[in-house]
């Protein structure tokens, strides 16, 4: 576990990237995804990002996706649920996309596709994910769950940890780096602290102090939202929105903990 003392400095983003809407074969489904490649030269890795229980979150996507292409990387963000006819599934509790199982084969296509671009990097991508998205990334780090060398780290924003957490037989095959909202009632932090303290060599947990879920959505004043399939306390009730210094601190520290990564060889 990792606190981290966060201090408020500007973060200014350009709009380097060209972005387009492109479709890939993922078993039963033509994947629709937006794809945006550097107006640069691209770096390594190139990056799936894999959106959360509600879908496509503009706000959200656009900032990671301008940020990170900025800074050389090619982003794949594909559409789980548009793709199939579904909305929001945040409070749909039996759902046919989980991350374990259809939203995990859509990752491995998604990951295939973008290593096969002419454009991509060589040494193995990075899949990232929010929320839904984030526990899907937890079943893509588990061992043995991607294509060897297809990957080489992972990002989790406020996952839920509980279902890998009670497995003891799971174990992540990759470098995952977890951030948490300290105070998030949507998906808690302790069972991603106990998953953290049981593979201290391959997984860094921060916890942002005083944040909910979302926390890193620009201009999202935290909101209660009720209604919800899975929260920690069971009442379908959670917190969510920006904590600015929390999201400040997530776009300077995350681009930079992706950026070292070692290639896989």
């Amino acid at each position: 576990m990792r606190l981290i003392p966060l201090l408020l400095v500007s973060i200014s983003i350009t709009t380097t990237a060209r972005g387009s809407e492109v479709t890939i074969p993922a078993g039963d489904v033509a994947l629709r995804a937006d794809y945006a490649v550097p107006a640069t030269p691209p770096v390594a890795p190139a990056i799936v990002a894999l959106h959360g229980c509600g879908g496509p979150f503009p706000a959200r996507d656009r900032q990671w996706r301008d940020l990170l292409t900025a800074a050389g990387h090619p982003v794949l963000l594909p559409d789980s649920f548009g793709s199939r006819g579904l909305g929001s599934q945040c409070k749909v509790a039996a759902r046919r996309v989980s991350p374990t199982g259809k939203r995990l084969t859509d990752t491995i296509a998604a990951a295939r596709w973008l290593a096969a671009r002419s454009e991509t990097p060589a040494g193995g991508l990075v899949v990232m994910g929010w929320s839904n998205g984030g526990s899907t990334v937890l079943a893509a780090a588990t061992t043995g769950a991607m294509p060897p060398g297809l990957v080489r780290g992972y990002v989790a924003f406020y996952p839920g940890c509980s279902s890998f957490n009670r497995r003891a037989d799971w174990s992540p095959g990759g470098q995952l780096l977890i951030v948490m909202g300290q105070s998030d009632d949507w998906t808690p932090v302790a069972p991603c602290r106990e998953l953290a303290e049981r593979f201290p060599d391959r997984i860094k947990l921060v916890e942002i102090p005083g944040a909910y879920h979302d926390f890193d959505v620009p201009d999202h004043p935290v909101a209660v939202r009720q209604g919800l399939a899975f929260t920690a306390n069971g009442n379908g009730v959670a917190h969510a929105g920006t904590n600015e210094a929390g999201r400040t601190w997530a776009l300077q520290a995350v681009p930079a903990w992706i950026a070292a990564l070692p290639p896989v060889r």
